[in-house]
């Protein structure tokens, strides 16, 4: 019996050694995972045949192979399945493959195989896993600007280019820690340093803490006709921030987070940012603030770069205190809600909603950002900014899944975790719809309280390290539009 068992064991070693090996590819690359209804077949079909008239099964052991960094506790805690555990034969298959999911969404590593032997009702389960490249020095070279085409009008553009170095560190000490590091210079200075921690000993208590300070060489003080009025002075900084945070996380799985976050922050301007516009910090040049910020977390998508099925909820609630300021209170509530679905022959669509309520009495013009910045957009209006206190925002698309190369092989640094490239192309078609709520607006400003809406085709490639780049063409209701480069997924 023993030695069955063994060699049980010694099949499935082999196997998953096999999954990891660069001429295997059984585990889908980033942001690519077929339907369940493809993985589970084989899978139960095998059991059944090794253990036939079983209606319920016993998991026996839970092995892993290939974590050569990763600590195998930090992936037990992912797992709702343990050694002991009484399961219907029919739900096994699919089990594993939900389980198998959890590791890869864990982002650490590049493939993640199940398999599965059964003996007398007794099931060994074996997950296969090829570990990440862990440290990433990134030299960084980007536009000082919100996007491209923000950048490219600028008469000034090529002097509006931030550089440094970005450092970091994912699965620190093999314990699925985090630790970035930003050294920027250039067009604007920024310092910040982080850790997060996803769990404290042996509990699903975890922690985050870091530091940031930011100095820019140009402002964006007041909008007009839908664009940004930018100041940049001969000399100094017309606005410079800092801030220091922490925060409790309690994480259940990879799919499930909640966090209590504190943010104590200070914003100074200068004194020509509040004489071109009073109403910037509510005609002050300082304030300083507390932020406190509970959020909530459901991400049951299939893979977390790229989704395909599944679908993810975050709701978040701030409250912000100004110190020294004459600015009111401000609460902040923001729903992100998406879903998405396998329809079938290389076809998937997915749709999201997108919205914000804030409130307060009084709200300064730095706080008024609404759509356009950096946190959200209706595609297609790039070259303009939405301001107001509530937004909401409605997103969806339909893919086709045109190329899949696989694993490409680029034996370029002799490692098999930066030398295999996966490469998929996704063609998409998708349409947008907005509206940004605001009792006082502008008079030169007409996209506020109104609807806004886009439709558009694109190119998205999803490869190395869960990296995606979209190239997308877009009409608005409004008459503009043109071709776009993203470099993240639209939703």
């Amino acid at each position: 019996m023993r030695l069955a068992w063994l060699a049980a064991a010694l099949w499935l070693v082999t196997t998953a050694l096999a999954w990891a090996a660069p001429a295997a590819a059984l585990a889908r690359p980033a942001g690519i995972s077929p339907p369940d209804s493809a993985r589970r077949p084989n899978l139960d079909s095998l059991l059944r045949a090794q253990c036939p008239g079983y209606a319920v099964v016993r998991i026996g052991q839970v092995l892993f192979v290939g974590n050569n960094v990763t600590k195998e506790r930090v992936l037990r805690a992912e797992l709702d399945i343990r050694e002991g555990d009484t399961l219907p034969a029919a739900q096994l298959g699919r089990r594993l493959e939900l389980n198998r999911r959890r590791l890869f969404n864990l982002q650490l590593f590049n493939q993640v195989g199940v398999q599965a032997t059964c003996r007398d009702g007794e099931i060994i389960v074996l997950f296969g896993l090829q570990e990440r490249w862990y440290t990433f020095p990134v030299p960084i070279f980007s536009l000082a600007d919100r996007n491209f085409d923000t950048w490219r009008h600028r008469p000034d553009r090529w002097r509006r280019i931030d550089y440094g170095l970005h450092l970091t560190r994912t699965n620190f000490r093999g314990r699925n820690e985090q630790l970035y590091g930003n050294l920027q210079l250039g067009f604007n200075r920024k310092y910040e340093l982080f850790y997060i921690t996803p769990t404290l000993g042996h509990h699903r208590l975890g922690l985050s803490v870091g530091a940031s300070l930011q100095q820019s060489r140009a402002l964006d003080y007041r909008t007009g006709r839908d664009s940004l009025f930018t100041h940049r002075p001969r000399h100094g900084f017309p606005i410079q921030r800092w801030y220091v945070t922490g925060g409790l996380r309690w994480r259940r799985t990879v799919q499930r987070l909640t966090t209590l976050e504190a943010l104590y922050g200070q914003e100074r301007i200068s004194d020509s940012v509040r004489l071109l516009n009073p109403e910037y910090f509510l005609n002050a040049t300082r304030r300083e603030y507390l932020d406190v910020v509970l959020t909530r977390t459901l991400n049951k998508r299939n893979t977390f770069a790229y989704p395909l099925t599944g679908s993810f909820l975050q709701a978040s609630l701030t409250q912000r205190f100004y110190l020294s300021s004459p600015s009111p209170p401000l609460t902040t509530a923001q729903l992100t809600y998406a879903r998405y679905f396998d329809l079938g022959r290389g076809f998937y669509y997915g749709g999201g909603v997108e919205g914000r309520l804030r409130l307060s009495r009084r709200l300064a013009y730095a706080d008024s950002h609404a759509l356009g910045y950096r946190q959200s957009l209706v595609r297609g209006y790039d070259a303009y900014v939405v301001d107001g206190r509530h937004y909401a925002v409605l997103r969806q698309g339909l893919s086709l899944r045109i190329f899949d190369a696989g694993w490409l092989d680029l034996p370029v640094l002799k490692d098999q975790r930066l030398d295999r490239v996966p490469l998929v192309l996704y063609l998409n078609t998708f349409a947008d719809a907005g509206f940004v709520a605001e009792r006082s607006v502008p008079a030169t400003n007409r996209l506020p309280n109104e609807l806004l809406a886009s439709a558009g085709l694109g190119l998205h490639l999803v490869t190395y390290y869960d990296r995606v780049f979209t190239l997308e063409y877009t009409r608005t209701i409004h008459g503009f539009g043109g071709f776009f480069v993203r470099t993240q997924f639209p939703f």
